[in-house]
């Protein structure tokens, strides 16, 4: 029940109606009786600002998670970030300061790679693809160069994004991003789509079959789609024989790390 002194977290986006965030959050605060709640906000394009504004008057109101497309966008609107969300240039979570201050981060990355190594996923010296070249995968690519990849390759329908982010990562992991050509996916150890690609009424692959056919079993394959949990990708993956990782761990494997960021008690998923 919220009451006057529920402290409340948001979650914005667009659309907003697919995301679990709310009910894994909201089971949480239940079971561990803290006043608290999660609430979906579906955000119009042109209202960012007056959001953000919005916030920073919001007393109640201890935070935010970010999701798509805002991620860029609030990155360039909020009063301090990270280093890494300053060198990526989004923000996946905000936290609202008593004085209205506003502070960015990027966890996605830390979620990724705690639900990795609960699959068994060993980082360093590894070699990755990773499809998607926005705000996720963004995110996921600096986590795979923070902890030891060998060789990262990425790839992204937007050619100039893909660009970007490798000219990024070579400033600050020089060698590590090869390239994004690749015919074969026999030699990675980590195929991720990071990409909305197979979200629910839009169950396409990011990959042509006959790349996908060239999967080694064993690999890690994970998608960042929650919706549906197991999408036409990680389908195709699973029947490979590979290990698969959904949107939905990903994101419960963030809760430590955004629940330290936010200054709340330790969440556990």
């Amino acid at each position: 029940m919220i009451s006057g002194t529920t402290e409340l977290l948001a979650i914005v986006g667009s659309p907003i109606a697919q995301v679990k965030s709310p009910h894994n959050f909201n089971v949480w605060f239940e079971r561990h009786g803290k006043d608290a709640s999660m609430i979906p906000i579906d955000l119009d394009s042109g209202s960012v600002d007056q959001f953000i504004e919005a916030m920073r008057a919001w007393r109640n109101l201890r935070g935010c998670v970010v999701t798509v497309p805002y991620k860029q966008d609030m990155a360039r609107r909020v009063d301090q970030l990270s280093d890494r969300a300053k060198a990526l240039g989004c923000v996946n979570v905000i936290r609202r300061e008593a004085d209205g201050t506003l502070i960015g981060d990027m966890v996605d990355g830390d979620g990724f790679m705690n639900a990795a190594r609960a699959h068994g996923f060993e980082p360093k010296g590894a070699r990755a693809l990773v499809i998607g070249a926005g705000g996720v995968g963004s995110a996921i690519a600096w986590s795979l160069c923070e902890h030891g990849a060998t060789s990262i390759t990425l790839t992204d329908l937007d050619a100039s994004r893909t660009q970007r982010l490798r000219a990024l990562l070579a400033t600050h992991y020089p060698g590590v991003v090869t390239g994004s050509d690749f015919a074969s996916l026999a030699s990675f150890d980590l195929v991720v789509n990071a990409s909305p690609v197979g979200m629910s009424g839009h169950e396409m692959l990011p990959l042509p079959p006959e790349q996908m056919a060239t999967l080694n079993a064993g690999v890690l394959v994970a998608d960042v789609v929650t919706s549906p949990d197991v999408t036409r990708f990680l389908e195709v993956a699973r029947e490979a024989g590979c290990r698969i990782q959904t949107g939905a761990e990903m994101a419960l494997a963030q809760f430590g790390n955004l629940g330290a960021f936010m200054k709340m008690t330790p969440l556990e998923a």
